[in-house]
C-alpha cells in the first residue's frame, strides 16, 4: 500500500546517506525487504503518517545501540539465524513477486491467463535464464545487469504488450520533500508506533551488521560496525522526515555489487544517485 516513490525515496536516502557515512565500503542500503515487512502492520491498522514516525524513531534507536557501542554484540548471533533470516526473506519477496502475474478488472483480482500469461511467463524465464547462463561466458558484464537491460531492449523494441512499472504506480517525481508525520505528538502515540521502531531497528541492524560480517569474510578487511549502525539510524531518521520508506544493507545488492568487482564507497553513492 506504499506508493512507489515512497520506496525510491527511501532507496535515495538510505543509499546515499550511508555509503559516504557508513562503517564498510562496498555496501549497499536501501529500502530494505526486511524492514518493510515489519511496517506492514501499521501501514494497514494506522496509515502512513504513522509509518514515517515509526521509521524515525526506529533511526534513534539504531544511532543509541551505535553510541553505547552494541554493534559488535552481532558476532554472537549463530549461522543458522543468518540463513533462516534471508530464507525467509526470498520467500517473502517470491510471493510478492507472484501478484505480478494478477491482473485487477473492475476491482475484481484474477490471474493471468492465456497469452498474457504466456508472455509473462518467458520474459521471466529469459531474464532467470540470463542471470544463471550468462556469468558462464563472461563477468565483465554483470549479469542482473544484462539481464534487464535485454528484456527491457526486447519489450521497447518488439512492442510486447505486459506489464510495466508504470501500469502498477506513477512513479514520477522530484527530490524527496521534507515532511514532519502529520501524527499526534504524545503518548498514545508513541505505544502504537514504539514496538514496529524497536522491530524494525532491530532488523534492520542485524541484516546490516550480518551483511557487514559477510563483507568483511569475503575481502579480509574489517568494517566498523558501530559507526555503521549511526549511519542507519540518521539515514532512517531523515527517511521519517523526507518521505521514505526507510530501509538498512542489503545483502542481496551489496553481494552483486561485490562480485561486479566494487571494493570502495563510489559504488554505493552511484546507486543511491542513479
Amino acid at each position: 500500500g506504499f506508493p512507489p516513490l515512497v520506496g525510491l525515496y527511501g532507496a535515495f536516502i538510505m543509499g546515499l546517506v550511508t555509503a559516504i557515512f557508513g562503517g564498510r565500503p562496498g555496501l549497499i542500503s536501501g529500502g530494505a525487504g526486511a524492514t518493510v515487512i515489519v511496517l506492514i502492520a501499521l501501514m494497514k491498522s494506522h496509515g502512513l503518517e504513522y509509518v514515517f514516525g515509526a521509521i524515525a524513531l526506529a533511526g534513534i534507536i539504531q544511532i543509541f545501540v551505535g553510541l553505547l557501542k552494541l554493534g559488535k554484540f552481532i558476532r554472537l548471533v549463530p549461522q543458522p539465524v543468518m540463513f533462516g533470516f534471508v530464507n525467509g526473506l526470498a520467500i517473502v519477496i517470491f510471493m510478492s513477486q507472484l501478484e505480478q502475474f494478477k491482473i485487477t478488472t473492475n476491482g475484481q483480482t484474477e490471474w493471468l491467463s492465456g497469452t498474457p500469461f504466456l508472455i509473462m511467463a518467458g520474459l521471466v524465464a529469459l531474464t532467470i535464464g540470463i542471470v544463471i547462463l550468462l556469468p558462464k561466458f563472461t563477468k565483465k558484464i554483470p549479469a542482473s545487469l544484462a539481464a534487464i537491460m535485454i528484456v527491457f531492449a526486447i519489450v521497447m523494441i518488439f512492442g510486447i504488450e505486459t506489464k510495466k512499472v508504470e501500469d502498477i504506480a506513477s512513479v514520477s517525481g522530484s527530490l524527496p520533500p521534507f515532511h514532519i508525520p502529520n501524527i499526534p505528538f504524545d503518548l498514545e502515540t508513541l505505544k502504537v508506533i514504539f514496538p514496529y521502531a524497536l522491530i524494525m531497528a532491530a532488523v534492520g541492524l542485524t541484516e546490516g551488521l550480518l551483511t557487514l560480517n559477510l563483507v568483511d569474510e569475503i575481502t579480509g578487511t574489517k568494517g566498523n560496525s558501530n559507526r555503521e549502525c549511526i549511519a542507519q539510524g540518521g539515514a532512517n531518521i531523515m527517511n521519517g522526515f523526507f518521505y521514505g520508506m526507510g530501509g538498512c544493507p542489503m545483502i542481496a545488492q551489496t553481494l552483486v555489487n561485490l562480485s561486479a568487482g566494487s571494493r570502495a564507497r563510489l559504488s554505493g553513492i552511484v546507486a543511491a544517485l542513479t
